[in-house]
C-alpha cells in the first residue's frame, strides 16, 4: 500500500514527466525519483526523442548509492529488449531494492510484465500510485497504443459570442497578451500543431513556440490536398529548422518545390481525417493541437475525434454578422448534440480559458 511518503515522490516524478510532453514522441514521457534513507539521490525524465528513458538516466545519475534504494516511476518499466536494454535488467542490476509505479504500460510488450520479473528478482513492487494522475498524463500515448490515433486538442480564441474574426476577416487579437502568451505553453507540451490550407493562405502562420528560453517546437501539419502551401510563405521559409509536413493527395507538381525547400510531404486524404489521425499515429505523433478555422473545428467534431477542446474567450462581441468559432456540424436537434464536460476554468487577464472534456458515451 502506497504511504504520504510514496504519493509525495511520485508527485515529483509526474513535475518531471509533464517536463517532457511534446518532446519525447513516440514514447510516453515518464518521470523517475529515486531516494536512499529518505534522501532523493537522482532525478530524470525521458530524454528529448524518447530515449534514454528516465529510469535509465535516473540510476546513471545516482551510481552506487541505487543500492538499497527505492525507484518511483510514473509508468512501468520496460521488459522489452529494443535499441536499449529494458529497464527491468538495469533495476535490478543497479541493487534497487523497491519499485512504486504509476501506472501500467498499454505497450503490448509490456503489458504489466514489469511487477512479476522484478518480484521474481526479489525486489519489493507498489503499483498504481496516483495512477489516474499518471494515466492522464499519458492519454497521448495511451490512445496511440489502444485505438491507433494521437489525442486531438482543439484550441479556438474567441469573443463572448463564439465569434472568431469580423466579417471583414480581421481576427488579431481576440484575446489578450496573457492569453495568447498562454497558447504558446500549450502548443509546447503537443507532438504537433495542425491547421487547413484555409488558415495558412489567410493567415500565413508561423505555429511556432515563443517562449523565451524555450526552442522546441512541435512538428508543423497542414491538410493541403492539392498542396497550395505558399513557398515564400513563413512555414515553408522555416522548414528546415522547424518540421514541416504537409498532407495532399498525389499528383501535384507543386510537391516537388515543397519537398526541396524542406517540406516533408505525406500522400494521404484531408478530407478522410480518420485516415490523417492514423498517417500521423503511424509516425509516432501522439498529442496534436487543432488550431484551424471554423471549417477543421466542425470537420473534427462532425467526425467524433475532438478528444478536448480549450476556448479561450475574451470579454467582447461581434455579432451576427461576424465568423462563428465553428461551422455546421449536421445537428438538427437536442438529441444529436455533442456533449462535452467541463473539466476547468482560468482566468488569463481579462480572458478566460475554458476546458472540456470529451463526455464518456453512456
Amino acid at each position: 500500500m502506497a504511504s504520504d511518503v510514496d504519493i509525495h515522490h511520485m508527485k515529483s516524478a509526474l513535475s518531471l514527466a509533464r517536463r517532457g510532453l511534446g518532446r519525447t514522441w513516440p514514447n510516453p514521457s515518464v518521470g523517475c525519483v529515486i531516494v536512499k534513507d529518505m534522501c532523493v539521490v537522482a532525478r530524470a525524465r525521458t530524454a528529448d526523442g524518447g530515449r534514454p528513458h528516465a529510469e535509465s538516466q535516473a540510476l546513471e545519475q545516482a551510481g552506487i548509492l541505487s543500492r538499497g534504494s527505492t525507484l518511483y516511476v510514473t509508468l512501468e518499466p520496460c521488459t522489452h529488449h529494443g535499441q536499449t536494454p529494458p529497464c527491468v535488467d538495469a533495476i535490478i542490476a543497479a541493487g534497487i531494492t523497491r519499485v512504486v509505479i504509476g501506472m501500467r504500460d498499454v505497450d503490448p510488450r509490456v503489458a504489466g510484465k514489469s511487477a512479476a520479473y522484478l518480484e521474481d528478482a526479489g525486489i519489493i513492487v507498489t503499483q498504481d500510485v496516483l495512477n489516474d494522475d499518471c494515466k492522464a498524463l499519458n492519454t497521448g500515448f495511451i490512445q496511440r497504443m489502444t485505438q491507433g490515433r494521437p489525442f486531438v486538442t482543439l484550441k479556438m480564441a474567441c469573443t463572448i459570442d463564439g465569434k472568431i474574426a469580423c466579417a471583414s476577416g480581421e481576427s488579431q487579437w481576440i484575446t489578450g497578451e496573457l492569453a495568447r502568451r498562454h497558447t504558446h505553453q500549450v502548443r509546447s507540451h503537443h507532438d504537433a500543431i495542425l491547421v487547413g490550407i484555409g488558415t495558412v493562405l489567410a493567415d500565413d502562420p508561423m505555429l511556432s513556440t515563443r517562449i523565451d528560453g524555450v526552442v522546441h517546437n512541435p512538428v508543423r501539419i497542414v491538410l493541403d490536398r492539392h498542396f497550395k502551401t505558399p513557398v515564400d510563405g513563413q512555414l515553408v521559409r522555416s522548414a528546415n529548422d522547424i518540421p514541416l509536413w504537409i498532407l495532399g493527395n498525389k499528383g501535384s507538381d507543386a510537391e516537388g518545390m515543397l519537398r526541396r525547400n524542406g517540406a516533408m510531404i505525406h500522400h494521404c486524404d484531408p478530407h478522410d481525417l480518420d485516415a490523417v489521425l492514423k498517417l500521423l499515429a503511424d509516425q509516432g505523433i501522439t498529442r496534436v493541437l487543432i488550431e484551424g478555422g471554423a471549417g477543421i473545428h466542425a470537420s473534427f467534431l462532425r467526425h467524433g475525434l475532438c478528444d478536448e477542446l480549450l476556448i479561450y474567450r475574451a470579454p467582447t462581441m461581434l455579432g451576427g454578422d461576424a465568423m462563428s468559432m465553428i461551422d455546421a456540424i449536421g445537428v438538427n436537434t437536442l438529441e444529436q448534440r455533442y456533449g462535452f464536460v467541463r473539466y476547468s476554468t482560468q482566468t488569463l487577464g481579462d480572458d478566460v480559458l475554458e476546458v472540456y472534456k470529451r463526455k464518456a458515451k453512456g
